[in-house]
């Protein structure tokens, strides 16, 4: 007999939740919700006092100019509600640096959104243009939020593979991938996890395709100062892309600030108009005291920008070391905090259950490339693992040295 709770409460498989846990690969085959792989290693990682080159986040503050900003604007009172759109002082800044380095000009009235990190802008631009029936297309491996806003908007998640050894888009794939359902196209570049920089004529391709089948182009750029002799090209600088390309990049990877969630998004002001509409609601506004923080620091001579650039690569060579000697087959990235590595060498075919064993078997901890794949993907980078190298030169130098140990253990 069905009861009149029953009838209130329908079971519902394609619930909204369902839709973002599956596309962030949080359901297990029973249906089951599990947690993030990255929880899942910090975990471990803190269980086995490992050191935790999973997660892509620094160990040390930005520059001093930034923080004192931010002290003093919480002393001085800023700390109520900063406007929807952004302080106009961070939106005026934010244009000012797409000017000072793309040559773009950006009206901070109306082309300027500022969110909660990145991530927001992200979520925002999908919902306010994907819904069922429509295709967000990605490059696979992907950042796993967009799996999940992608399912939660009810549009279908389609992908074009990046392959090894440089993990540049194949033109043939990505124009197979592009229909008349495409209504977005993300373009995160530098590309996280792989650590590519995508070459002009690719971004010229995505354009071309995204003008063909009328779709919009979303960038996450978040890694646009972080290259290591790569030229980043923003998509929106190139001909016939300023009308569709929303622009997104943040503060949190280039200052060294990924706790204060300050991020935007630029591009054509109607554009701009719907996807506010979208962001009023999920947080309004956030982080008043460190938004004239940022604004300051997008100000900052051209050396800060060169000096983070080139000590990150000097970190990443010196990771390069370690994960060679530990036997790894070492991918090496033009941009990004990430490298990825194969294991196949070392015979080892199933890199997520190494991710599980490292911080117990050496005392390091990394993230399975699979991760950030759909299942044919996943199949396709299930030797992989993506170690991060945004730590404090002593961090990576034992990382490097407990690397070194893993073949007298596997």
């Amino acid at each position: 007999m069905t009861t009149d709770a029953q009838r209130r409460v329908p079971r519902d498989t394609a619930a909204p939740w369902t839709r973002a846990a599956r596309g962030a690969n949080l359901l297990g085959s029973d249906g089951g919700l599990g947690i993030t792989i990255f929880e899942e290693v910090t975990a471990l990682a803190q269980k086995h006092s490992a050191i935790n080159l999973g997660q892509g986040f620094p160990d040390e503050d930005g520059p001093r100019e930034i923080l004192d900003a931010a002290r003093s604007a919480i002393a001085d009172g800023a700390n109520q509600y900063a406007p929807g759109q952004g302080l106009p002082v961070l939106r005026s800044a934010i244009a000012a640096h797409q000017e000072r380095f793309y040559g773009l000009t950006v009206d901070p009235h109306t082309e300027v959104i500022v969110s909660t990190g990145a991530t927001e802008s992200i979520a925002a631009a999908i919902l306010a243009f994907a819904g069922p029936g429509d295709e967000v297309l990605t490059f696979e491996p992907f950042y796993d939020s967009y799996g999940a806003v992608i399912g939660l908007s009810g549009a279908t998640h389609t992908t074009s593979p990046l392959l090894a050894p440089d993990f540049q888009p194949d033109a043939a794939a990505l124009e197979a991938a592009f229909n008349d359902r495409t209504r977005i196209i993300v373009v995160n570049n530098p590309h996280n996890p792989t650590g590519s920089v995508f070459r002009r004529e690719t971004l010229e391709l995505i354009v071309r395709l995204a003008e063909r089948h009328d779709a919009i182009i979303v960038t996450d750029e978040v890694y646009e100062h972080l290259t290591f002799g790569a030229e980043h090209v923003p998509v929106a600088t190139l001909p016939g892309a300023a009308a569709r390309t929303l622009t997104i990049s943040s503060a949190g990877k280039t200052f060294s600030v990924t706790g204060w969630k300050v991020g935007w998004l630029t591009g054509p002001a109607r554009l701009v108009a719907q996807v506010r509409t979208i962001k009023t609601f999920l947080t309004y506004t956030s982080g008043t005291p460190f938004q004239g923080a940022v604004a300051l620091g997008l100000g900052l001579p051209d050396a800060l920008y060169t000096t983070a650039a080139s000590t990150l690569r000097r970190k990443r060579d010196l990771l390069g070391e370690g994960l060679r000697a530990a036997g790894f087959k070492v991918f090496e990235p033009e941009g990004t905090f990430f490298t990825m590595v194969d294991a196949a060498p070392l015979g080892i075919e199933d890199a997520t259950a190494l991710a599980r064993r490292l911080p117990s078997l050496i005392g390091v901890a990394a993230i399975p490339v699979a991760m950030f794949c759909h299942e044919e993907g996943a199949l396709r980078t299930r030797s992989l693992l993506r170690f991060a190298f945004c730590k404090k030169f002593d961090v990576i130098e034992e990382g490097a040295r407990r690397l070194a140990t893993l073949k007298e253990h596997v």
